[in-house]
């Protein structure tokens, strides 16, 4: 697994730029897909993917060591669906 000063490392080295500038390119992906995230609810990389949020109901669940009844409340999740470019690139096709 690559760590966040690898993958800048490697951006640097690629377009040309000091470890820093491939550092600062990183933070401002992030804070792009962060912020459209906030206000759009989704964003869509094309070749990679789709980065989504979605409301989950409130459901009943089980506690699995006593097995009694809880209430999971209701909540937001992000969910990442990777593009099919993306899966027949890594997984290759059928």
């Amino acid at each position: 697994m690559m760590t966040q000063s690898q993958v800048a490392a490697y951006m640097a080295e690629k377009l040309g730029l000091t470890k820093k500038q491939g550092k600062t390119v990183l933070e401002e992906l992030n804070a792009l897909v962060v912020r459209e995230l906030k206000k759009e609810g989704s964003l869509r990389l094309a070749g990679l993917g789709i980065f989504r949020k979605r409301k989950t109901k409130a459901r009943m669940g089980r506690n699995p060591a006593t097995g009694q009844e809880i209430k999971i409340p209701a909540r937001t999740r992000l969910r990442f669906t990777a593009a099919k470019a993306l899966k027949d690139s890594v997984l290759g096709t059928k």
